[in-house]
């Protein structure tokens, strides 16, 4: 898969049996210096928002510094260096998974590339008879603008169920594929509550063969694991930049070419346009017909960086390490009296997070009783309440690792919420 080069290469601290424990990489990021309680930083809530390393900051200041200017409109010096900056980004972002440039769009998150999609393509291409199918396991940014999209068009939204397991039936899927009515199939890469890893290539190639796209939320797979876009065979294949060790205010969309082409725009106005009439206009060409008004160019330019940064550490590494992170998580989580995890029990199956319940406290007592230990983990519904009526809950807590986490870390997690327990006279 092709990756942008990076000048870092860290090194790896090896375990017991020659795994890699940790990547070493703790003083990258400024922000895990500090205390909280009296006590060093915890963050375990990378799921949520990944901290950004020293180098993407940087980046972004020295552009802001020295090359400030608004993107395709200028002829100037200035303004020909920031179109080099955020074209240069868009081409190192695409490479990092395996896309071509000219079909990778800019917004500012991946709920709104969801959005692109479901507007841009699901208004021309649904109507009442047709079906999009989704999954129980899906982010309300992958499920909202798909109920808005069949409320509008008359179609039919539908869910693929999740077993007691936390996974998906490659069975469902081709049945309801059979049926003949689905359009569309939207899901989850990696899920942000159960940690499931679906299977996109076998997915993809199903609906492909049943003569439906699929759109596929990456945004917990991309900072994790290696991705390849080409080979994982999706239509649209959507993540965003704050969780990937980059920026707020960018996500990216990689489209197949000729899908794109035929859409009309979700978003109009400056940029986006090659002539403007009293009363019709054409549009740009790919991707800049869907990036209306400036773009977030130094977010681009962080973003980058940080692609720059994961490739340093080789995603093969960072996969392994997260892995192995989890791995510790389950077994030191397993040991906790009281506690239920959700999703897939082995850590192969699963990206680098841990949704569970303790019995006796409420999701939000355990993320408070872990943050008087310095521990930050996240509590609530992790915008998934479809999710978390199957499963039965209102909400759960969660613990999610990031490229800086170490194993003390996950020790310090688990004693943490034994001493909650204790609080709790439980």
């Amino acid at each position: 898969m092709p990756q942008a080069a990076s000048t870092r290469q860290p090194a790896a601290g090896l375990a017991e049996g020659g795994a890699p424990a940790s990547l070493a990489v703790r003083e990258d990021f400024p922000i895990l210096a500090r205390r909280l309680q009296g006590r060093p930083l915890i963050y375990l809530d990378s799921a949520s928002t990944s901290q950004k390393p020293a180098v993407v900051m940087q980046a972004m200041d020295e552009h802001l510094r020295a090359h400030n200017a608004n993107v395709h409109r200028g002829v100037y010096a200035l303004a020909q260096e920031a179109d080099a900056a955020y074209e240069g980004a868009r081409a190192t972002i695409a490479g990092f998974v395996g896309w071509e440039p000219e079909s990778t769009i800019f917004a500012k998150n991946v709920t709104e590339t969801i959005n692109l999609v479901a507007y841009a393509w699901g208004l021309d291409n649904l109507a009442a008879g047709d079906a999009v199918l989704i999954t129980e396991m899906e982010h309300h940014a992958n499920v909202v603008p798909w109920q808005q999209i069949c409320r509008r068009t008359g179609a039919e939204l539908r869910y693929l169920h999740v077993d007691e397991r936390g996974e998906l039936s490659s069975g469902e899927l081709a049945q309801e594929l059979a049926r003949g009515d689905v359009k569309l199939v939207a899901f989850a890469h990696v899920s942000n509550v159960l940690g499931t890893i679906n299977p996109v290539a076998e997915m993809t190639a199903t609906i492909r063969d049943a003569g439906a796209i699929s759109v596929v939320d990456g945004a917990q797979a991309v900072p994790q694991m290696p991705v390849d876009v080409r080979a994982l065979g999706a239509d649209f294949y959507a993540w965003t930049g704050h969780k990937a060790l980059g920026p707020t205010g960018i996500g990216v969309l990689h489209g197949r070419r000729e899908i794109l082409e035929s859409m009309e725009p979700f978003l109009t106005g400056g940029d986006m346009i090659a002539a403007v009439d009293f009363q019709r206009s054409t549009w740009n060409e790919l991707p800049y017909k869907f990036e209306a008004g400036t773009p977030p160019i130094a977010e681009a330019v962080g973003l980058a960086a940080a692609v720059r940064y994961l490739a340093g550490l080789g995603m093969e590494r960072v996969r392994a390490h997260e892995q192995e992170l989890t791995a510790r998580m389950l077994k030191a989580l397993a040991e906790v009296e009281g506690l239920s995890v959700v999703g897939p029990p082995e850590p192969q199956r699963r990206g680098g997070l841990a949704s569970f319940t303790i019995e006796g406290l409420h999701p939000h007592d355990i993320a408070e009783l872990a943050n008087r230990e310095g521990v930050c983990v996240r509590a609530g519904h992790h915008c998934a309440q479809p999710l978390m009526r199957r499963l039965g809950v209102g909400s759960t807590a969660r613990a999610s690792v990031g490229v800086y986490t170490e194993p003390r870390e996950i020790d310090a997690l688990a004693a943490a919420l034994r001493k909650g327990r204790e609080v709790f006279g439980l």
